[in-house]
Formats: C-alpha cells, sequence, structure tokens
C-alpha cells in the first residue's frame, strides 16, 4: 500500500514526488510510456517564464512567479543546467507598443521583479542582432533558461534515490475506492493500491479524472512545432525573444538552450488526436519565416532537426488543480506556464495533502542533492585525464558531435531513472544530439544499451514499445 501514487512522469509529478520524499511517505510515480518525461516534458520551450503573461489572481499568475523564483535553487540542488538569461518581449508598431504596455502593467500586479520597457536605442544595444524594424521592448531580467526534460530526469531520480518507486508501462485504464484507499489499474492489469492519488498525466488528465468520477475536465491538445539549430548559431542572440502573445499562447519565440543552441518555435494549433507529433512542412516554413523577421542571421541551412510538442490546453483557461474527492487530487490543464510553475505547484499540491489528512513528517535521511552527469566533453585536461584514471570507459568516445563519452552511457543505463532505449539515452547525455543526429554513434549506443541490459541487440528500440530499429538477420552475425 502506498501513501501517495503520482499518475505521470513529466516536470510536475516528477517535481511534487521529489517533495514528498522529503517526508517519511511511501510514494509511487505511474508512468505509461518507457521512460518518463515521454510527453510535453520533453518537447517544449525550455523557458522559466518571469511571469508577466498570466491574469493577475490566477493560479498561473501566482504559481509561475513563485516557480520562477524557485527554480534556480531547485536546478542548483539537482545538478541541472539552469541560465538566468532574461527575455524580451519586442515591439514593431504602435499596438505592439501598447500590448507591451499592457504586460508591463500585469507583471507588476503579479509580482514580476525588475521589469521595464525597453526604447529602441536601449533594445539594439543589449541584443544587436534584433531586427531593425523593432521599436520597443518588455524586458524581464528574471526570465531564464533550463533543460525541461533533463530536470524532469533529475527530479525523479532524486526522488527514487530517496525512496520513491517508478512504475514504467503503467498505463492507467481503471481507478476504483475500496474503502480508505484507490485500486489503480494498468492495460496490462497490473495494479497498485493507494491512500491519496494525484492526477498529473499532462494531454491525458481529462480521462484519469474521469476515472475518478470528475468528468468536467476537458483537456485538448496544442500542437506545437519547433526547430533546433546548430551550436553555430547559439550566440545570435543571448537573451529569450518573444513577439507579443495571442489568444494562442506566447507566440514563436527565438531563443538560445543551455546547451548552446538556437530554438525556434513553437507553433500553436488545436487538434484532436492526442498522439500526433508530426511536424509540418508548414509548421516548419511558419516558425522560419517569422523567426527571420524577429531576428538576424537565422537560416534555415543550420537546422540540424525539428521536433513537435502537445500542449495540455485545459477548458478553463488556468491551470485546473482541484481535489475530486477526499484523498484524489487533479492538476490539469498544466500547459505553459507548467514547467516554470513545476516547484510551485509540487508545494501548492503537498499543502493541499496535507490539509486533506496526509501525514507529513520530515524524512531526516532526505538528500536533495542529485550529483550532476558527468559531462566529459565540458571537463578540463586534468579532469578528463582523472575520469579516465578511475574508469578507462572514458576514455572512450561514442558521440563526436557532442564529445559523450562510453562511461557517461553507461552512467546513464545505470542511475535512477535508468535509461531503457536510446532517446533516453539521448536526453540523459546528449549523445545523437549533434549534427549529425546518430548517425556514427547509434550502432555503438545500441551495443552499450545490449550489453548493459542483458537484452538481444535486435531488440533495442528508440523510445520503447515498436520503435525497434533491426529487423531481422540476413546471415550469422549481420543485423540489418
Amino acid at each position: 500500500m502506498y501513501d501517495v501514487a503520482i499518475i505521470g512522469g513529466g516536470v510536475v509529478g516528477g517535481m511534487l514526488a521529489r517533495m514528498l520524499s522529503s517526508y517519511k511517505l511511501n510514494i509511487c510515480i505511474l508512468e505509461k510510456e518507457n521512460d518518463v518525461a515521454m510527453g510535453a516534458s520533453k518537447a517544449n520551450s525550455a523557458i522559466v517564464h518571469a511571469g508577466f503573461d498570466a491574469a493577475p489572481g490566477t493560479l498561473k499568475a501566482k504559481l509561475n512567479v513563485k516557480g520562477s523564483e524557485m527554480m534556480e535553487q531547485t536546478a542548483k540542488e539537482l545538478g541541472v543546467k539552469f541560465k538566468r538569461n532574461g527575455s524580451l518581449v519586442v515591439g514593431f508598431n504602435a499596438a505592439d507598443k501598447k500590448k507591451i504596455e499592457e504586460l508591463y502593467a500585469r507583471g507588476i500586479k503579479n509580482g514580476v521583479k525588475e521589469l521595464s520597457i525597453l526604447s529602441m536605442h536601449a533594445l539594439h544595444e543589449i541584443e544587436p542582432n534584433i531586427s531593425p524594424d523593432a521599436v520597443c521592448a518588455l524586458y524581464a531580467p528574471t526570465g531564464a533558461i533550463v533543460c525541461p526534460y533533463a530536470l524532469t530526469i533529475a527530479a525523479i531520480g532524486n526522488a527514487m534515490d530517496n525512496g520513491a518507486d517508478l512504475r514504467v508501462h503503467f498505463e492507467v485504464t481503471a481507478i476504483h475506492e475500496t474503502g480508505a484507499s484507490f485500486a489503480i489499474i494498468s492495460s496490462n492489469g497490473d495494479r497498485i493500491n493507494a491512500k491519496y492519488v494525484v492526477n498529473a498525466a499532462g494531454i491525458n488528465a481529462d480521462a484519469v479524472a474521469a476515472m475518478a468520477g470528475k468528468t468536467d475536465i476537458k483537456i485538448h491538445p496544442r500542437r506545437g512545432e519547433y526547430v533546433l539549430l546548430d551550436k553555430t548559431c547559439g550566440g545570435i542572440i543571448s537573451h529569450t525573444i518573444f513577439r507579443t502573445p495571442s489568444a494562442m499562447g506566447k507566440g514563436i519565440l527565438v531563443t538560445p538552450t543551455v546547451d548552446g543552441n538556437l530554438l525556434l518555435g513553437p507553433t500553436a494549433d488545436n487538434i484532436e488526436d492526442k498522439n500526433d507529433t508530426a511536424t509540418t512542412a508548414d509548421g516548419l516554413s511558419t516558425i522560419l519565416a517569422h523567426c527571420t523577421e524577429t531576428t538576424k542571421g537565422i537560416h534555415a541551412r543550420d537546422t540540424i532537426t525539428s521536433f513537435c510538442g502537445l500542449r495540455a490546453v485545459g477548458n478553463t483557461g488556468d491551470f485546473i488543480i482541484q481535489a475530486t474527492t477526499e484523498h484524489f487530487i487533479n492538476a490539469a490543464g498544466i500547459e505553459s506556464p507548467g514547467l516554470s510553475a513545476s516547484p510551485a505547484i509540487a508545494a501548492y499540491i503537498t499543502e493541499m495533502l496535507r490539509d486533506m489528512g496526509l501525514e507529513l513528517t520530515k524524512n531526516e535521511n532526505f538528500n536533495p542533492i542529485r550529483k550532476p552527469a558527468h559531462r566529459f566533453r565540458e571537463a578540463s585536461v586534468a579532469e578528463k585525464n582523472r575520469m579516465i584514471m578511475e574508469n578507462r570507459s572514458f576514455g572512450r568516445i561514442i558521440c563526436r558531435c557532442e564529445g559523450v563519452s562510453e562511461g557517461e552511457i553507461r552512467e546513464a543505463i545505470r542511475t535512477n531513472p535508468p535509461a531503457r532505449d536510446l532517446d533516453g539515452v539521448k536526453r540523459r547525455t546528449r549523445a545523437q544530439m549533434g549534427r549529425c543526429q546518430g548517425g556514427f554513434c547509434m550502432p555503438y549506443i545500441m551495443e552499450i544499451l545490449s550489453e548493459e541490459l542483458g537484452v538481444p541487440y535486435d531488440s533495442i528500440t528508440k523510445n520503447g514499445g515498436n520503435s525497434k530499429l533491426m529487423t531481422g538477420k540476413t546471415k550469422e552475425g549481420c543485423t540489418i
């Protein structure tokens, strides 16, 4: 019997699991995929928003500002890259300037610190590659960037290191109240019992809520496509660059990443299919056209990959964080700024659980610190030599584009939560994220996964399920 079951292994579920593991509780995280951070937490803009966009008085506004203030320390404890690079909402005409003034006033009401409106001269002084047509900008120095999937993996790993359980391949299909607890059933017939349940199932949170009797929550997916540019473009701009927002979101942005690339996007298309993460020619061309209008020096030829994420848009316009029964909480409709707000959402839900009767006794053995993953490419020569002396596998570079060693890949497979497929290794180490996108290193990573997991080479998948890369053997010893 678990004290708390958290449905969903995204950033909200991960942050909550980590916070709850600081108490003497038996916790379980249930994730339907092969790995954590498989939904919106792996495909978003990676922005820690300052908090000027959400309407004052909403949960989005309150938790965004608080979460943004908590994020730097949280990332530091979890060993995750974080950079407070600041953000700019750029205006090109009188209508844009009026909107920027509205955002400034909203941000002040929300409690965002250090906001200011920049003139044309001041804007171009701090960002020389902004379009010469830009006339003003809202400047938020507290805006930041982080790696969303690294943050999620680290939060869940820290929770597991402090005693939490993770169950992958656990797609919830039924929830039954059984007296003082809930029975949660998976698609393959597995079952767990928990006294309290938190539904943080992202795009599927409405379906999970309905299993517990809450049928008025509606979630629809909003597809957002992105373009990732090579690291040679990482220095074009230093701040996150927004255009003025619309009813569909914060618009298409240009932002550096914590790993030195340049990220463009997202588009915003309401769709019906909750599994449709395909990119489109129209979407990608829209992104490039928009971003080249905003920022100088962006070229399609520098694209190394594109991807698509689905935002979980709720039917209330705000985060839906509410109790269905005495012991069941829905955390639904956590769209942008969900990543920014995630540490504060975890604190908010923890207090809800306390108010509902969950006994929260401090775990004296809780360790909030997670050792950062080895980043061989960033180490000094002396540090590299030391690592190789201690473990010779660090002396073999597997991913030449990103400088990732065999030792880092093996660590990723052995560390909570363990990588079990190619994409899992990619999210933890950046192997396959360079210019060649795995063209050279993929076969070697598959060999390491096969050896570490004790499974046949041709059973290794890209991201679980039926995503196998090998189809069979043409002759003895040769797999295709």
